[in-house]
């Protein structure tokens, strides 16, 4: 059965070359690009992939719905710029694509933050549902946190895990937070949620506790600890921006109401 393999991409040259090779079995693959200028384009076509482009960011969901569309065969693998597929999922996916029984299959991804493997911390064993049916997949429609939804048919779950690399530095990830919590208050503002000081305060603290005691970051030593400030941080700072941004609306309403 035929495998397509489909990845989106911005300024991804320090990643792409490498996740491409770890996907090179495949029938396909299809890089939708939305305006790199590190050379992404030109290392994902020097690996065979068919890039497309896009003129626009609309979100991780919509921008990977349209990558899933440009894609042909049966079967399609989503894989991130900064994931690898081992050779043992490589051939694992060969051998189910041979006698599938499910409509879609999930994926343990095992994530390195600064070199140190997570396994503790909320990050493992981190399913993703990234092996599915074309006709069955698609991407749920948000900003950031995309998914996988299958329309019909059951899911099953591969055994071998997919290797991710979100954050060789520190800086890399406090930019990342700073990016996903201005999204993910966009969407919550969306849905009219409000925040105010005493939810600012509750869900930080409740997200340190949540990562470094009940999902034993603790264990993973100093970087575990990093991990469950950083998250913390990272809702503090959601909320945070929700909070000013239902005060912008507040306060444009009431200059409207002021005019005469």
């Amino acid at each position: 059965m035929g495998l397509s393999v489909i990845v989106i991409t911005k300024n991804e040259a320090a990643n792409i070359a490498d996740c491409l090779a770890s996907v090179a079995f495949a029938d396909e693959i299809i890089v939708l690009d939305s305006g790199s200028t590190d050379g992404t384009v030109e290392l994902a076509r020097h690996a065979g992939a068919q890039v497309h482009q896009s003129s626009d960011w609309p979100g991780f969901g919509i921008q990977k719905n349209r990558v899933l569309a440009l894609a042909t065969k049966e079967w399609v693998f989503s894989i991130d710029a900064d994931e690898r597929v081992t050779p043992a999922l490589r051939d694992e996916i060969i051998a189910t694509l041979q006698a599938p029984k499910c409509s879609g299959y999930e994926v343990n991804r095992l994530s390195e933050f600064c070199g140190k493997p997570i396994r503790h911390s909320g990050w493992w064993p981190d399913p993703v549902l990234r092996l599915f049916r074309r006709d069955s997949g698609t991407f749920n429609d948000v900003l950031v946190h995309e998914s996988v939804s299958l329309s019909q048919g059951k899911t099953g779950h591969l055994r071998s895990h997919l290797l991710h690399y979100p954050h060789p530095t520190l800086d890399s990830l406090i930019d990342k937070v700073n990016r996903y919590s201005g999204e993910a208050a966009k969407m919550m503002f969306a849905k009219g949620k409000r925040a105010g000081l005493p939810k600012i305060v509750a869900h930080s603290m409740w997200t340190f506790i949540r990562i470094y005691f009940l999902r034993l970051g603790i264990l993973d030593g100093r970087h575990g600890f990093v991990l469950a400030v950083t998250a913390a941080s990272g809702n503090f700072l959601r909320y945070s921006k929700l909070m000013f941004l239902a005060e912008a609306k507040d306060q444009s309403e009431q200059d409207k109401d002021r005019k005469p």
